[in-house]
């Protein structure tokens, strides 16, 4: 993959987590909690992505795993930061299958929510400042 298509790819995965960080604001203000929780599964998810082609010079794979895909973009996070990745990693497999979704949804009250919301803000801003940096 050339460097043109490279950059392409990383822009993609930056502005698409950046409408999903927002959507991810926007549904908690609405208090749709476990819609907001989701969304910042996927915000995560398309940051690491770009992060994956910056490090790898190639596609990122098409999985949802966090965790997996910060390995692969060698983002040197700490074990709390990791920790919280296999945590919203559930956030994911609870918000698509029925038999998860409600005890999801009523384990998402607003405390709940803030609580994560913000570990998974303040993860998102560190790892666009990771996507900025020269190589």
């Amino acid at each position: 993959m050339n460097q043109e298509n490279i950059k392409k790819i990383i822009k993609y995965w930056q502005k698409t987590a950046n409408h999903d960080y927002k959507t991810m604001i926007g549904l908690f203000k609405i208090k749709r909690y476990s819609d907001s929780l989701f969304f910042g599964h996927i915000t995560l998810e398309k940051i690491l992505k770009g992060l994956v082609v910056k490090e790898t010079k190639n596609e990122a794979p098409y999985i949802h795993n966090l965790t997996k895909l910060a390995e692969l973009a060698n983002c040197d996070l700490s074990d709390n930061e990791m920790d919280l990745l296999d945590a919203v990693n559930k956030f994911n497999i609870k918000c698509r299958y029925p038999e998860h979704k409600l005890q999801f949804y009523k384990m998402c009250d607003k405390k709940y929510t803030k609580k994560y919301l913000a570990k998974i803000i303040n993860l998102y801003k560190k790892l666009c400042e990771k996507l900025k940096q020269k190589k």
